[in-house]
């Protein structure tokens, strides 16, 4: 079966081409383009204070000459540490402005898994949040001096509030609010946000173009510690002009939940909508009750999310008096979304959630449910000028509809390769029918109208409501427990979450006997982002091992399966 005749373009939607028109520059033109079209059009919505695309566009030509200032030169990486909020898509285009490349890194990361995002792309700036700074200055101060950083620019998410008291409509929880108000020390050395916009420094000229690098996020594998995905311009900028797929607009409203430092949320939080010249409405943590609240307040046309903060939202005592009206679209990924919660959506909202599927590697969807067509628990057709199929991950043969094999993906939105990694990247590619085709390491099938259904992973990761846990990354950190000798960690079933990390530890001979479970947790808590904290510790005598001396970890997890410990 050639791409030419795959079953999906059967029932492709005529109103949309199988193809995209991209534009041939860097992702800084649809920034200055939107500016010239829309300037006095909001942007971004941050606790009810809007920055209008004239703003954004000012401030990150402000940033893009400090940064400079600091040192910046073409391709050098600059991270970004932060929470969804307008700052950091001021900096994220400040930085291609800059014609440097963005680090996002995961803001529930602390200091022991910061060092990485510091040593291994070489970063030499970090843009962060004032409750993160800590982090950033523990990491800093524990490298060599040749590997530290040039600077440290410090944003408080005031810094983009309203001034006095929040409208009621627009407030998050007590306990959000405190934290976002909160005052934290200026580490030694760093630059305080509105001095670096104050600073008037005029940034040189633009060069980046369609073919540098941009983005540099990282994710995590089989071994070691996570790697750096190379996105160009060209291969971020496919996704980021699809924006018709979801009927978005100029007049679109979304709400931004979906976390910016992933590449989803930075897709549909912060390319996408700068191109379409749409207005997003952020959240920098999940809240509900004034989810609900913001969808009539600003007449919300589309929301990506993932499925538990649709299940959340039902479970709100107030969510009879949500108003879901003004939505026209809503959809997501990272975990299915349950039958019986879909059915809600469309028996009470009259709401079809539309999935989607793909990874840090293909710049976000590769697969997406029509939103006029869409299956449930189902990944979708593969997306605009796609090809993907499913082949015996031993043959590479492919196989027919109804047979399950390992999904691979050739497309405009594939990213170049793992940063210093060579080897992983000729692992990560084959060549089928003369193309260079990803292996994505997720084994599904494909139905008779070319509709794809994902049935397991190649890969050993956990599948935490969306957040991605890879356990040889977990188990790194846990050697760094002065109670651990040996740890696995394993995936263990969640109402809930879906799974949740679950670590089979073997204690030092010395914590034997005084040390619990909940010790462990409490370590893991202080050295670890929460995700990935293990919510169960089981403690073992010895680790199932193979002759070569390699932990059985299949075992443990088809033990774990089988309702059997120990």
């Amino acid at each position: 079966m050639t791409e030419s005749t795959r079953p999906h373009h059967r029932i492709w939607p005529r109103r949309l081409p199988r193809e995209l028109a991209v534009p041939q520059t860097s992702l800084w033109f649809n920034l200055a383009t939107a500016a010239a079209r829309y300037p006095d059009k909001a942007a971004y919505r941050f606790f009810g204070r809007a920055l209008s695309f004239r703003e954004l566009h000012a401030q990150a030509e402000a940033l893009a000459g400090w940064l400079q200032a600091a040192g910046v030169r073409a391709g050098d990486r600059v991270a970004i540490y932060l929470q969804n909020c307008p700052q950091f898509v001021v900096a994220l285009y400040a930085i291609f402005r800059a014609n440097a490349v963005a680090v996002p890194v995961n803001p529930m990361n602390r200091a022991d898994e910061l060092g990485h995002y510091i040593t291994d792309p070489q970063t030499k700036v970090v843009i962060c949040a004032a409750d993160l700074a800590g982090f950033v200055d523990e990491a800093n101060r524990a490298l060599p001096e040749a590997q530290r950083l040039a600077a440290v620019l410090v944003t408080r998410y005031t810094d983009a509030m309203p001034e006095g008291p929040l409208d009621p409509a627009e407030a998050p929880s007590p306990a959000i609010e405190q934290w976002l108000r909160a005052e934290h020390p200026l580490p030694a050395g760093g630059v305080r946000w509105a001095d670096a916009l104050a600073a008037g420094h005029a940034p040189g000229p633009h060069t980046a173009g369609p073919g540098d690098l941009a983005l540099l996020p990282y994710t995590s594998g089989t071994t070691g510690l996570p790697k750096g995905c190379m996105h160009t311009h060209a291969t971020l900028m496919h996704n980021a002009v699809s924006g018709q797929w979801s009927h978005s607009g100029p007049e679109s409203v979304g709400l931004g939940v979906v976390p910016m430092f992933h590449i989803t949320g930075m897709m549909l939080c912060a390319l996408g909508p700068v191109f379409t010249g749409s207005t997003l409405v952020l959240m920098p943590r999940w809240d509900r009750e004034l989810a609900g609240r913001l969808f009539a307040r600003h007449a919300i046309t589309h929301w990506t999310c993932i499925p538990t903060m649709v299940i959340d939202l039902f479970a709100s005592p107030n969510y009879k008096r949500f108003d879901l009206s003004s939505l026209r679209y809503i959809g997501g990924g990272g975990a299915a979304m349950p039958h019986a919660v879909a059915q809600r959506l469309q028996d009470e909202f009259g709401l079809t959630f539309a999935e989607g599927y793909g990874l840090t590697e293909t710049a976000a969807p590769s697969h997406s449910n029509p939103p006029e067509r869409a299956k449930l628990q189902c990944l979708g057709i593969p997306f605009f000028g796609t090809d993907a199929r499913i082949v015996d991950p031993a043959s590479f043969e492919e196989l027919p509809p109804g047979q399950d094999g390992e999904i691979i993906v050739h497309g405009p939105q594939v990213f170049t390769g793992y940063w210093r990694h060579a080897q992983a990247t000729e692992a990560a590619f084959i060549t089928f029918e003369g193309k260079r085709f990803f292996r994505t390491g997720d084994l599904g099938r494909m139905d008779d109208e070319g509709y794809f259904f994902i049935t397991d992973r190649l890969k050993r990761m956990i599948n935490a409501s969306g957040y991605k846990v890879w356990p040889s990354e977990v188990e790194l950190l846990l050697f760094k427990c002065p109670l651990v000798q040996e740890a696995c960690i394993i995936g263990a079933k969640d109402e809930y979450r879906g799974e949740t990390v679950k670590a089979v530890v073997v204690l030092r001979a010395e914590a034997r006997g005084s040390a619990t479970p909940e010790d462990i947790i409490a370590w893991a808590r202080e050295h670890m982002a929460a995700y990935k904290v293990p919510k169960i510790v089981e403690f073992a005598d010895a680790l199932p091992k193979s002759g070569s001396g390699k932990v059985m970890w299949r075992q443990l997890q088809d033990r774990e399966a089988q309702g059997r410990t120990g």
